[in-house]
């Protein structure tokens, strides 16, 4: 078993392994080779891949903006958890963000994910119930609209 850096090569096989997971969603501008492209270019070596026989079977993305980290996909296939490939990935991400001065990570997981959350209490997480997350996806019909209401 290696942990090491992904980079946009491993794309194909990370791009698999999202795939194989139940429940798993990825969003076809983000998530793309182009998308994955530009987050690794952005946060060079922060993001980890777990090898095992030319096998990619865990991943994470995981960036910073100076501030806080955050993970994202952090994924391992079905037949290799409960070996400690989710812990020593999500050790690795944390170290290389120490190295970049930041504190504090975090990450989303979705509340019916319950392998995912049972996974995060496990290994010491806090969930956050003080605080709601909300989102905005930048698109031209969503960007009209918000213009429209802040001009009023």
């Amino acid at each position: 078993m290696e942990i090491r850096a992904m980079t946009i090569e491993d794309y194909p096989k990370v791009k698999n392994l999202w795939l194989s997971i139940d429940g798993f969603c990825i969003r076809s501008l983000d998530d793309s080779k182009e998308g994955v492209e530009k987050f690794l270019l952005r946060n060079p070596s922060l993001s980890c891949v777990c090898v095992t026989d030319d096998q990619i079977v865990g991943a994470i993305l995981c960036g910073h903006d100076g501030r806080r980290g955050c993970l994202y996909h952090v994924c391992v296939r079905k037949e290799y958890r409960m070996r400690g490939i989710g812990k020593a990935m999500v050790a690795y991400s944390m170290r290389k963000l120490k190295e970049e001065g930041i504190n504090k990570v975090s990450l989303i997981a979705f509340t019916k994910n319950d392998v995912g959350n049972a996974f995060w209490h496990e290994i010491g997480w806090t969930k956050r119930e003080d605080l709601n997350y909300y989102d905005f996806v930048l698109n031209e019909e969503n960007i009209f609209s918000f213009n429209n209401l802040t001009e009023n």
